[in-house]
């Protein structure tokens, strides 16, 4: 893949924060991250974080996606 197919966000190009946030919710995202609380190299606590960021409509689209596919 050469550059110039890159996407403008990765290219380095100023992208607004709006523009961000719609791409983010028309496809979603996943954030997902691991929170281990320990004393003296003893794991007390460990956490697990799973979040998925999108819009309803999206989310719908796929519901409906796949039950037509079922």
């Amino acid at each position: 893949m050469t550059e110039r197919e890159y996407e403008p966000a990765i290219q380095g190009e100023r992208l607004a924060l709006v523009d961000l946030l719609d791409r983010v919710l028309a496809g979603g995202v996943v954030i997902s991250g691991d929170i281990t609380l320990s004393i003296a190299e003893v794991d007390l606590v460990t956490v697990s974080l799973r979040a998925l960021v999108t819009s309803v409509s999206a989310l719908m689209e796929a519901a409906e996606d796949t039950r037509e596919n079922i």
